[in-house]
């Protein structure tokens, strides 16, 4: 595992892939029970993993709840991060629901009871609510700053310019966001967005559900088709297609090119995984290494069009 600056606005030296922790426990029906939890949190720390990513809506507040029980007497070696806006739980109350204040001071401690520690290290808003003055939001984030309770802050799921009047107010340092061979429009504008403001960008979802792996065309199944029938469209076959014929060239599997095409564009890529074998096999794509040429092939495969104002300016600027 390598390590690098986790942006430019701070001087921590994060893990190049983040453990996503959604699945950790079962409260949602859907995840990893606590065994094989720990066996995934260990495989990626052996790896020499140090950034955790969770949020209070993950599974009920079980999520959190494990990591805390897992990482132990060893809090200072971790990186942590989580959010908050929809609660931990199940049916929450208007006033427990958004981003404003008292959802996020009720938030933040309830999510250090669970995390079994004093400080978080980065703390974010899950989403958007439409609702919450982003001042209020900035004020109630650097509040929490400099009470000790946050040490970083960030946003997950805004919209660029949203991050960007947030950004302009406060010294932000992380936004979240997905971003795969199947989703770019990140591209548009908040990965700019994120790399002007020096923020360290957090891609969830590397593998698209795991559309990416090929395993779908296997009949096996995955949180795509639990709640309904997946259909494989053109534009997804096509890069789905090439990453079978690239991961032969490799000696490698899809999921592990489209992992290494993830962590190529400079962001940290999210594992999700359910598995221990889920793990296992991102970490295997952290040391492969696709060729110029390759990294070609998969760009004009999922080039996604820019839309105005870029396509207008690209032809302008020439």
């Amino acid at each position: 595992m390598n390590y690098k600056l986790f942006g430019t606005n701070t001087g921590l030296k994060a893990s190049e892939a983040i453990l996503g922790a959604a699945t950790f426990g079962t409260r949602k029906g859907y995840g990893a029970d606590r065994e094989e939890a720990r066996k995934i949190f260990h495989a990626y720390v052996e790896a020499g993993g140090n950034f955790i990513d969770t949020a209070d809506r993950y599974q009920l507040g079980e999520s959190e709840e494990l990591i805390g029980q897992f990482i132990g007497n060893q809090r200072s070696n971790f990186i942590l991060s989580t959010k908050y806006t929809q609660s931990a739980e199940a049916n929450p109350s208007l006033s427990n629901f958004g981003n404003h204040r008292k959802a996020m001071r009720q938030g933040v401690e309830a999510s250090l009871k669970r995390l079994n520690t004093d400080y978080i290290d980065i703390y974010m808003p899950h989403f958007d609510d439409g609702i919450t003055p982003l001042d209020e939001i900035v004020r109630c984030l650097e509040d929490l700053v400099s009470s000790g309770k946050i040490l970083y802050t960030g946003v997950a799921n805004f919209p660029a310019w949203k991050t960007a009047v947030i950004g302009n107010t406060t010294r932000l340092a992380a936004n979240q966001l997905e971003y795969n061979l199947l989703q770019r429009t990140a591209e548009r504008e908040l990965i700019p967005m994120g790399n002007q403001f020096g923020l360290g960008t957090m891609a969830y979802s590397p593998l698209a559900g795991g559309i990416l792996t090929g395993k779908y065309r296997k009949g096996e199944t995955g949180r795509i088709n639990l709640t309904a029938d997946y259909q494989e469209n053109e534009f997804t076959r096509k890069i789905v297609d090439r990453l079978f014929i690239l991961a032969e060239e490799l000696e490698a599997t899809p999921g592990q090119v489209a992992f290494a095409w993830v962590l190529s564009k400079n962001v940290f890529p999210i594992i999700g995984a359910r598995s221990v074998d889920h793990v296992t096999e991102s970490i295997k794509g952290l040391s492969l290494q696709l060729s110029p040429e390759q990294l070609e092939q998969l760009d004009n495969l999922s080039e996604i069009s820019m839309g105005y104002p870029h396509d207008l300016l690209a032809t302008v600027q020439g």
